[in-house]
């Protein structure tokens, strides 16, 4: 493979009206346009690294030559038409970051390869906050959850921030939103449990061993109807004495290990 330097490069891009600079930015700012153009915008080399070793092509990628090394890129496996050099106030103006690494590609959304016999789902039941949804995708990804629906009220799981936290989890696992008509019917032959804090049955006593859906919701707002309907058994992590709550991110990633802990034991 011949370094950059060898390479014909596109000369560098400067302008805000850039048609590319302009789809990146809006990718990067509004759920909506991710939704109308079926794309996602992954700023950072280790974002970038990921998609591209799961077999994702970007429509391009946009770097400052200046914050980005050649080895950075040539490790990226994609030098080629879709790279574009672009000035650091392009750089800054797309970065959703106060510190950017100098990179940021676009890419089609995947649509999402369901299994057609679940056994393990998780679904996010009005997550708002960006940080706990991506901590959550990237502990049911390490837990092995095979897939994550995300409901109504839920912030969208391709914002940035999300992305940021899931650390390459949408690439593992297929993170979609979906209506609870949808889930309902994709779930109808699973064990439903609700993490509450009220709670029946402690999570280490449920039998995470048979096919279950796993519901977490909104600690600042409790769990919706359509999730209570659903639900099949309420479970709830035992505390302190005083303790309120645990932060749904943390809830979610201790029940999801318990319930690998049981699958790889076999038994309670």
């Amino acid at each position: 493979m011949r370094p950059i330097s060898q390479l014909t490069m596109p000369e560098t891009i400067t302008s805000l009206q850039n048609e590319r600079v302009k789809l990146a930015h809006a990718l990067q700012n509004q759920s909506k346009a991710r939704r109308k153009e079926g794309k996602m915008a992954l700023e950072g080399v280790r974002l970038v690294q990921d998609a591209l070793s799961r077999g994702l092509q970007p429509d391009f990628i946009l770097y400052d030559p200046n914050a980005i090394a050649e080895e950075a890129l040539i490790k990226t496996g994609h030098i080629s038409s879709s790279l574009f050099p672009v000035s650091a106030e392009i750089i800054r103006y797309l970065s959703d970051t106060e510190t950017p690494q100098g990179i940021i590609g676009v890419f089609p959304l995947q649509p999402p390869a369901l299994p057609e016999t679940p056994s393990r789902i998780l679904i996010l039941d009005a997550i708002g906050d960006p940080g706990n949804m991506g901590t959550i995708l990237r502990s049911a990804a390490a837990a092995g959850v095979q897939a994550v629906f995300n409901a109504p009220g839920s912030v969208d799981a391709y914002n940035p921030k999300v992305l940021r936290a899931g650390m390459g989890a949408h690439f593992r696992m297929p993170v979609l939103e979906a209506s609870w008509t949808r889930i309902a019917l994709y779930c109808q032959s699973l064990r439903v449990y609700l993490a509450d804090m009220t709670g029946d049955v402690s999570y280490d006593q449920a039998d995470w061993r048979a096919p279950h859906a796993l519901i977490i919701g909104s600690e600042a707002h409790g769990e919706s109807e359509q999730a209570a309907q659903l639900a099949t058994q309420r479970v709830y992590i035992p505390m302190a004495a005083e303790t309120e709550s645990l932060n749904a991110a943390v809830a979610a990633s201790i029940m999801l290990f318990e319930a690998a802990r049981q699958k790889n034991a076999g038994a309670l």
